[in-house]
């Protein structure tokens, strides 16, 4: 998915969006395994240890760094403040319809700040860096990765700062990005797209192929696929559980 690779069509990147395709399968397929584990087909433990909690980590990396990517594409040359409200309005409220589901579901470990939740405000931290040199901007990204590494404070235990990720243990929820370190795919996904598109090298639009339209189809729909997928998962497994037992 390098920019001489990206296929687009007149006011879309289609490569971004076979990006979500992509990042969007990772999720299903760790989901899935969350939820065998949930309902007792696998260890308790497999979804969250090991191999598959790097996988976890990379598929939500790959969400930031793609909305980065988009929110320089779609505001890098000036910045169209009804369509940023708008889509910080739907992923706010997406995010929003999360932690209510899962509140009613699972109110000890609700998702109170995800994946969701942690794009919408990285998209708008990211406004900041639209106009700073791109060499800042990774230098910013390598700083917040490596923050809460070194840098913890008790304060930072209270609910209201949980968003920050620098506090002293783990807060009671099931999916947990702050900003920091999860600003920092969200920024490079930005500096890269930026010197891409300065240094001349993104694509010049062209009409692609029914298997490539078919297959970016699911990223064109990321949002409302990432808050269907978890209720058809569980139900399905549900509806066997209830058969083979």
């Amino acid at each position: 998915m390098t920019a001489q690779s990206e296929i687009s069509v007149p006011g879309r990147i289609v490569a971004l969006d076979l990006a979500r395709t992509a990042a969007l399968a990772g999720m299903v397929i760790y989901h899935f395994t969350f939820d065998l584990a949930l309902f007792g087909y696998v260890p308790p433990e497999t979804a969250v240890t090991g191999g598959w909690a790097l996988f976890a980590k990379l598929v939500a990396g790959s969400f930031l760094f793609l909305a980065g990517v988009s929110l320089w594409l779609a505001h890098g040359r000036g910045i169209r403040w009804p369509a940023f409200w708008r889509r910080i309005a739907m992923v706010g409220g997406a995010a929003a319809l999360i932690s209510v589901a899962t509140y009613v579901v699972m109110p000890q470990s609700f998702v109170f700040f995800g994946i969701l939740h942690s794009i919408a405000l990285c998209s708008v931290i990211g406004l900041a860096f639209l106009r700073l040199p791109v060499l800042v901007t990774l230098a910013v990204a390598i700083g917040v990765f490596f923050l809460p590494q070194y840098v913890r404070f008790e304060m930072f235990n209270a609910p209201w700062f949980y968003w920050t990720g620098l506090g002293t243990s783990w807060p009671p929820t099931i999916d947990y990005e702050p900003v920091f370190p999860w600003l920092a795919p969200f920024l490079v996904g930005l500096a890269m797209t930026r010197f891409v598109d300065r240094s001349g090298w993104m694509p010049r639009p062209h009409v692609p192929g029914h298997t490539a339209r078919f297959l970016a189809w699911p990223g064109r729909h990321s949002l409302i696929l990432y808050l269907v997928h978890q209720p058809v998962l569980i139900s399905g497994l549900w509806l066997v559980t209830q058969v083979i037992r």
